[in-house]
């Protein structure tokens, strides 16, 4: 949820409906962040702030003790059933309820704000329990590090003397299969110890801990015999081995790219040698990003009840790092944020966080775009922002007015059109750039980008600029030393200023325009992270991934990549930072492009260039688009997406009443019937996945096939709705154990992918993978070390070789290749 929640969308447009004509024609003209922040600050009125308090109770972000009880009883049952992954997500959303305390000016009534930075731990027998119950999860998963992790937070936290024997046997068995022998050496030995001093405990449950015991020091034997005993994918982090060499004028990007800048195409990153497809050109951290909340997927025959028993990406990501959470640390002050580890926590704390954490109801009400805003004048500081945007008040002024004249501010800030006899020195600087002439991923280069304030819609202006304003007013309860490092004079005058009026400070006046100008710039600069989640359906060997939006993030270099709906770059997302890597050669000269979503696999050039326009302001002119709508091709999308003839199987031709394109076949169709059949055929495909899912393979592929001699009567054989059947039937047979079926029917979905993306596409790369699956698992030697080298190339190029779909099809490499030379030249 980018934008606002609909109720304050929706209050938003009648307040500006509302609006005096005269008064909506100065918001109107007003162009300038910084005019339109204040034209809409008187306007915003007690009754907006008492709708924005009721809709954020609906985003409850505290803490309740019934809540965790619930959620703790769930993670046993789960964990009874040996649901060991949905039990730690349950027990992860357990919290410590915070007492009867009232959060006032950044910490809680009558205690200072260090005492609850989230790293200080209280004793909680109660919280104990529940961490020693997800490092049990955790171990049934495999997860031996985490459930260390978790086994010293439970024992942190004041875990029961008398349960402590149990918890060090499993905490013993995980240093064992880590092949931390001398550390499980000197648990054994503790865990003796407290045995025989526990005269509470009764004989068979004495006799019972020492059988483990002496179980576990066989194991530990075991390791010391086995030359083998520490995996070496656990002793050391695998070397980067992709080159990198750092351009020397903008930071993040490659030595193989330059910034270049002109009236037409703005700032723009140009290749300065050829490049080869797979070469890395970015590599940036983010300077902010915020978790999505993302759609909440219940967990399996989750029943109806008071508490959200949802998994969200709040639930699976660390909200500062995005790392993939196994045993989260929670916040102290929310059940919201949760974090990896202490250090995450600590970190998101002294950045922004303890700012944050009070307001984290309203920034869920406001949505993703509010909350970004807000972190990226945090992270820059006051001292930053304040200095940029009073640098910035003179300099736009004469922008705008130039504007008003007719000028673009592209035009009006084109420095370097003209100057190519100028000296570097004598060369006026490219907006964003430093005093020096580099290009870095810092708040001024973030500042720089382009807000478009005089392309937006008036009425969308005046809803960023309302909650904008609300996230100020609330600031006025908070602390605000964290946005200066002035002085503690300075400081001490602001929170004074702040606590004796009710109206915004200057210093708060100048953070809301600085935040406004952010909301505005997220439309077109804004980057959504990405990560691929996998899930297995039933018993299948085969995975089933999806590609999801982590969260949204600003990335000052990579923004400067212009749009193509025919890029030349692949863009993968690790954590918080993102690689740009060439998806095809590039020749010395051309520029690098990135897709902003509207690609010509996907639809044609009419529906690209409407949305390009809506959203960022622009009508595409790329190469793809001037050769699709000069021509009489239609595009790819055209030819996979029609309809053919149930009789001979040619296309279909029209628009209200399509004929078959055969001259032979009189057939008449009117599309509204086609598109119901194509309607009721997509329902009948969700249902089949859902049987796939409910591990009813056999079920699902009567109705898939049935679903595949229906599309054959109606839809092209390139049609992707044909493809996903055909994926689907793959899944099936191979949950079934059928690999050669499996393996046709992938082939069939891979010749589909191929047409609409090309051979070479990371889409046909992940088809690719998925038939090397089945082939290894059917023991299609020849076949499957085939499909392993092509997909290797594909997927190396678009995603890198620490990519783990790469590392995996290089370990089926490897095991195939162990096999004895018979069976390596064995024809399937």
């Amino acid at each position: 949820m980018d934008l606002p929640a609909e109720k304050w969308k929706a209050h938003a447009r009648r307040r500006w409906a509302s609006l005096e004509p005269g008064l909506r024609e100065q918001l109107s003209l007003a162009v300038p962040p910084r005019d339109t922040f204040l034209l809409c600050l008187p306007l915003f009125q007690a009754a907006d702030e008492e709708l924005l308090r009721r809709l954020a109770l609906s985003n409850g972000v505290g803490k309740d003790p019934r809540a965790a009880l619930f959620y703790k009883q769930e993670g046993n049952k789960r964990f009874q059933e040996r649901e060991y992954a949905a039990a730690r997500v349950l027990y992860s959303k357990v919290e410590v309820p915070s007492r009867s305390r009232r959060w006032k000016h950044g910490c809680f009534e009558g205690t200072s704000a260090s005492v609850h930075l989230p790293a200080v731990s209280h004793n909680s027998p109660e919280m104990s329990l529940c961490y020693a119950n997800r490092s049990a999860a955790l171990f049934h998963l495999g997860q031996f590090e985490d459930c260390l992790e978790d086994i010293d937070r439970a024992q942190a936290q004041g875990y029961p003397d008398r349960l402590q024997p149990k918890i060090l046997l499993r905490k013993t068995e995980c240093l064992l299969l880590l092949g931390r022998l001398q550390e499980a050496a000197g648990v054994i030995s503790k865990v003796e110890s407290k045995i025989a001093m526990d005269q509470s405990l009764t004989s068979t449950t004495r006799q019972i801990l020492l059988r483990k015991i002496s179980q576990l020091k066989v194991k530990a034997h075991e390791k010391e015999s086995s030359p083998l005993s520490v995996p070496e994918a656990l002793s050391k982090t695998q070397k980067d081995l992709e080159f990198w060499e750092e351009n020397g004028k903008i930071s993040s990007a490659s030595s193989s790219v330059s910034l270049n800048f002109n009236s037409c195409k703005g700032r723009h990153l140009v290749a300065t040698k050829d490049i080869l497809p797979g070469e890395n050109l970015v590599k940036e951290e983010a300077f902010v990003s915020v978790l999505s909340p993302g759609k909440g997927l219940l967990l399996q025959d989750s029943a109806e009840t008071t508490w959200d028993t949802r998994v969200t990406n709040g639930d699976l990501h660390c909200h500062r790092c995005l790392k993939q959470l196994l045993a989260s640390v929670p916040c102290r002050g929310c059940s919201y944020a949760k974090y990896c580890s202490k250090k995450c926590a600590q970190l998101a704390w002294e950045h922004y966080h303890s700012t944050e954490c009070p307001l984290g109801a309203l920034l869920l009400t406001l949505g993703v775009f509010s909350h970004v805003a807000l972190r990226t004048v945090l992270v820059a500081g006051f001292a930053e922002v304040s200095s940029l945007v009073k640098q910035f008040h003179g300099d736009d002024k004469e922008l705008y007015k130039t504007e008003a004249r007719g000028k673009s501010l592209d035009e009006t800030r084109d420095s370097t059109a003209g100057m190519e006899g100028l000296s570097e020195k004598a060369k006026p600087l490219i907006p964003g750039c430093e005093d020096d002439g580099q290009y870095q991923g810092s708040y001024q280069a973030v500042f720089n980008l382009l807000t478009h304030a005089e392309k937006h819609s008036p009425e969308h202006k005046f809803l960023c600029s309302l909650s904008i304003i609300a996230i100020c007013k609330k600031l006025l309860d908070t602390d605000l030393t964290i946005f200066s490092q002035e002085s503690c004079e300075s400081q001490s005058k602001l929170k004074a200023h702040v606590k004796l009026s009710a109206e915004l400070s200057p210093e708060l006046k100048i953070l809301g325009e600085a935040m406004l100008r952010h909301m505005l710039q997220l439309q077109c600069n804004a980057q959504a992270v990405t990560a691929i989640w996998e899930s297995e359906s039933g018993d299948s060997i085969v995975a089933d991934s999806e590609e999801v939006r982590l969260a949204t993030a600003l990335f000052p270099v990579t923004s400067l990549l212009n749009h193509s709906c025919d890029p030349n770059t692949s863009v993968t997302f690790s954590g918080t930072a993102v690689t740009v890597r060439a998806s095809q050669p590039i020749p010395r000269g051309q520029e690098i492009f990135h897709c902003y979503g509207p690609h010509r696999c996907r639809m044609r050039a009419a529906e690209r260039q409407q949305r390009l326009l809506c959203q960022y302001f622009f009508e595409c002119q790329c190469q793809a688009c001037l050769d699709e709508l000069g021509s009489d091709v239609t595009g790819i999308v055209a030819t996979t997406d029609i309809f053919c003839c149930s009789s001979c199987h040619a296309s279909m031709q029209g628009e209200a009443v399509l004929r078959c394109s055969s001259g032979a076949c009189t057939l008449l169709v009117g599309r509204d019937y086609l598109l119901h059949q194509l309607w009721d055929l997509q329902l009948q495909v969700k249902t089949a996945l859902g049987l796939l899912q409910d591990n009813q393979p056999n079920q699902a592929v009567e109705l898939l096939m049935r679903c595949r001699m229906d599309a054959e009567n109606f839809l092209s054989a390139e049609h992707m709705l044909v493809g996903e059947i055909e994926d689907h039937l793959a899944q099936g047979y191979a949950t079934l154990g059928k690999w050669q079926e499996a393996a046709k029917h992938l082939q069939r979905s891979i010749q589909i992918v191929e047409t609409r993306h090309g051979p070479s596409s990371v889409e046909t790369g992940h088809e690719l993978f998925k038939l090397a699956q089945v082939l290894f698992n059917g023991f299609a030697v020849s076949e499957a070390l085939c499909t392993i080298q092509r997909a290797e190339t594909v997927l190396s190029v678009h995603c890198g070789p620490q990519n783990a779909q790469v590392q995996e099809l290089q370990e089926m490499r490897a095991c195939l290749l162990e096999l004895p030379r018979n069976l390596l030249h064995r024809v399937e």
